[in-house]
């Protein structure tokens, strides 16, 4: 069986320089990237990356979904080779990507938005519990 290729989503990048450093870095470090449209919250994550047995869900016109904050979103990245790719960012100084996510079996059947949110509310209350315990 053929290993599924490494890939990363990114989503929300305005800073167009940023961006370009980090195409240029993973392009260097020989992995595949897409950088997702706005609307691309409606989605499932497998279908994002193109995972066989995901189908697009049709357009909803009714919701409103904000999430301004830059997301990266990395698949089939896992253990030595994860910690190398962490590092080349590292090296290149691009840390401020407060959003990250590895994909898993279980968030792969999660619409974008929902990956967002969650992430959000994690990282909402890791800051928190920070806050709470330097307060003591």
């Amino acid at each position: 069986m053929k290993k599924a290729a490494e890939k990363v989503l990114l989503y929300q990048f305005a800073d167009e320089e940023k961006l370009q450093s980090i195409q240029s870095l993973l392009t260097r470090i020989h992995i595949v990237f897409e950088v997702l449209p706005a609307d691309a919250y409606e989605q499932k994550v497998g279908y994002l990356l193109g995972i066989k047995g995901f189908n697009q869900v049709k357009k909803l016109e009714t919701d409103d979904f904000i999430f301004p904050f830059e997301v990266m979103v990395l698949y089939n990245i896992k253990n030595k080779r994860l910690e190398h790719v962490l590092d080349e960012f590292h090296h290149a100084g691009i840390e401020s990507i407060r959003f990250k996510a590895i994909v898993t079996p279980f968030n792969m059947f999660w619409t974008f938005r929902r990956l967002c949110e969650t992430m959000q509310k994690e990282h909402t209350a890791m800051r928190k519990r920070n806050e709470d315990s330097h307060e003591g």
